[in-house]
């Protein structure tokens, strides 16, 4: 299933089902009204879902209308809880060389808890206070879960990926060392995420949903230049033991969002990279010194992963940072 939430004048929106091109919409009254709810009732819900979106594809569905991605909202507007995990070898280990930091553990998962009371919309500006803040994009993976038991396991977590979904995490850069330091978390160097507009459940990405990781390249452009395309695959842990990892002292409420942290890989030099910090680092390493600035207010960045054969799956992000 693709699953798409439009705005109502509501919080949460209204949940609909799209076409696999992303051309035709129904909406998922009488079964359920929001994501947040189908995925609390995830079992009872899933196989009427499901029967709805067989129908759109053949065009039997009643209530279908056209749809364009340019009408959606993020799938999840509002979440119970997004964590973010440092999932990628790679880009961890570039940034430590970089600044002299001792390599990220080998043994657990890196993983923070932000913002989730807003997820900007694929197509929303995104309003931020200063350019000297280090305006930085990072293009991700995540999946949504349903509700996850305290002290589950890895081979169990596979069970509650519910929908895969992709996101802009936004960093602030030159805000983030100095709230490292304090040894507590991130807030002003974490604005709110960007969701691409389409949720998909796993079968949906068929061989390319692998290991527990979407094995499929993510491609980044920065004003309209190619910036990236890194494989989501190089993740060293999978998502199903990021769940396992986060769930081992408390239970994931429903609608948990965890992501894959910026997608990178070893060989970031042809492929590109999905954040602007990751290239300054090779830049330090390459020249001594950057020589890539952070975004600028009217700068646009743009996201998208696509099927093996080229169709369409989460949709795109294309966003512009205004002043705010």
């Amino acid at each position: 299933m693709r699953l798409v939430t439009l705005a109502n004048g509501t919080q949460d929106g209204q949940l609909v089902l799209v076409s696999r091109d992303l051309t035709r919409a129904v909406p998922s009254t009488g079964i359920v009204t929001t994501l947040q709810q189908a995925l609390e009732r995830w079992a009872e819900v899933e196989p009427p879902l499901s029967k709805l979106a067989a129908l759109l594809e053949r065009g039997e569905a009643s209530g279908e209308a056209n749809f364009s991605t340019h009408m959606a909202s993020a799938p999840l507007p509002r979440a119970w809880q997004w964590l973010d995990a440092s999932a990628f070898e790679s880009h961890g280990n570039l940034m430590s060389k970089v600044f002299g930091m001792d390599p990220p553990p080998r043994d657990r998962p890196l993983m923070y808890q932000g913002v989730s009371d807003r997820f900007y919309g694929p197509y929303d500006d995104i309003p931020l206070p200063r350019e000297e803040d280090g305006i930085d994009f990072e293009g991700e993976f995540a999946v949504i879960t349903d509700r996850v038991p305290k002290g589950v396991s890895a081979d169990d977590a596979r069970q509650h990926v519910k929908l895969i979904v992709q996101l802009n995490d936004w960093s602030l850069r030159k805000i983030a060392p100095i709230e490292m330091k304090t040894g507590f978390g991130w807030i002003q160097a974490k604005p709110p995420c960007s969701m691409a507009p389409v949720a998909v459940t796993p079968d949906e990405l068929g061989p390319s949903w692998r290991d527990g990781r979407v094995d499929l390249p993510l491609l980044v452009e920065w004003n309209a230049r190619w910036f990236g395309a890194a494989s989501g695959y190089a993740m060293a842990f999978s998502f199903p033991e990021l769940i396992a990892h986060a769930a081992h002292t408390r239970s994931l409420v429903a609608g948990t969002i965890i992501g894959s942290g910026t997608v990178s890989n070893e060989n970031f030099r042809e492929v590109g990279s999905s954040c602007i910090a990751e290239r300054r680092g090779i830049e330090m390493l390459d020249d001594g010194a950057p020589k890539t600035g952070y975004m600028k207010f009217g700068d646009t960045v743009r996201m998208e992963a696509r099927a093996v054969d080229g169709t369409p799956l989460f949709g795109e992000i294309a966003q512009r940072v205004v002043r705010g």
